[in-house]
């Protein structure tokens, strides 16, 4: 396989680095803006840390590969990333590519990451080589059942395309749901036009949406279709998955794109430090920076940590993760094991249910949190 290049500057030649092999969507069917917050936190965590005097006198340095959100690919990126020694994986946006990176470095003994990623079952089996940082997905999406019940929410409609990952939001819905008297109505995207998805709503008293399924497409035909429907003037869009946290959400939906919650993964305040990074890649981006590229920069936190402890051995950072105890950008970073995960993870990051606000799409509001 032929790797993209890294962006100038990323890789030296001289061996004195120590390297992470960072892993992250820069070019469609990605999503590409995550992958750009993504790796703005990385980059920005990097500079700080050699900045710093790196890792023990040794520069840190990032070997950055696109997986274009493709398994595949991501899987054929670790084997190089691995023949070219690098200490560690990094990085990852979507559930089902780090799902494929993560059975890779199991099998090759590579210490990996993951960032943004939040299946709960990102191994097949228990693995002592993987950890997470982003919230497992029956975590997350728990707390935005509890918000859709306190908002009055009892027959939900779920608009989904076929994945791994969006069927295990579907089951993790329903199975929350249906205890407390809710209903969780399955819409295959595979079958239905946005028009259609207007009649089953109608059809089925639905008062709430969820939008499981790709974006920009079909995400935002879905949401102007509905929206422009006058049977479902009352109905409340839903995106637990996080579309409306970026830019280009608003840039294509315009007035669309506020009121329609999601989760995102910062606290309500943020400490000395998240204050700090927040200035640093608000500059770097251009925009406010979403929870994703936190995510980058506490990965690279964790990382450095743990190779400055125990060194660029392998085996010793994958042995580090439960003693791992680092002050991120957004609380303090620990992994353990959890019931029903199969990789290393840190048991909670803040979770938020937000929302664009109507009268101000640009300015966020919360909802809920948990």
């Amino acid at each position: 396989m032929n790797a993209p290049p890294s962006p100038p500057g990323a890789e030296r030649t001289d061996g004195s680095s120590v390297q992470i092999g960072a892993l992250v969507p820069l070019t469609r069917p990605g999503w590409v803006e995550a992958g750009q917050h993504l790796l703005a936190g990385l980059e920005l965590a990097v500079r700080e840390v050699n900045d710093a005097g790196g890792i023990v006198g040794r520069p840190l340095e990032l070997l950055v590969r696109d997986t274009e959100a493709d398994p595949q690919r991501a899987a054929a990126v670790v084997d190089e990333l691995a023949r070219l020694g690098v200490a560690a994986l990094a990085g990852e946006y979507h559930s089902v590519v780090a799902r494929a990176a993560a059975a890779r470095a199991d099998a090759l003994g590579l210490p990996f990451l993951c960032s943004s990623a939040v299946l709960d079952a990102l191994t097949e089996q228990p693995t002592e080589w993987v950890a997470c940082l982003a919230p497992a997905q029956s975590h997350g999406w728990q707390i935005y059942a509890d918000f859709l019940l306190g908002a009055g929410h009892s027959r939900i409609a779920v608009a989904a395309e076929s994945s791994v990952y969006w069927a295990s939001g579907a089951r993790i819905l329903r199975d929350y749901l249906a205890p407390r008297g809710g209903t969780v109505i399955e819409l295959d995207m595979r079958a239905l036009a946005p028009m259609a998805v207007c009649d089953e709503l109608v059809d089925n008293r639905a008062t709430a949406l969820l939008l499981p399924v790709g974006h920009p497409e079909p995400a935002v035909s879905i949401v102007k279709t509905v929206r422009r429907d006058q049977r479902l003037a009352e109905i409340m869009i839903g995106a637990p998955a996080g579309q409306p946290e970026f830019a280009e959400w608003a840039t294509l939906l315009g007035d669309d794109s506020a009121a329609i919650p999601f989760l995102r993964y910062l606290p309500e305040r943020h400490s000395p430090l998240g204050a700090r990074v927040e200035t640093a890649l608000r500059e770097r981006l251009g925009e406010a920076p979403s929870f994703v590229a936190f995510e980058g920069y506490d990965t690279i936190v964790v990382l450095a940590d743990v190779l400055r402890s125990h060194g660029a051995d392998r085996a010793h950072t994958a042995e580090s993760w439960p003693r791992v105890a680092v002050e991120g950008t957004r609380g303090q970073i620990q992994f353990s094991r959890t019931a029903g995960i199969s990789v290393w993870q840190w048991a909670w990051t803040p979770v938020q249910v937000i929302d664009r606000d109507p009268a101000e799409p640009d300015r966020f509001r919360i909802l809920h949190a948990g």
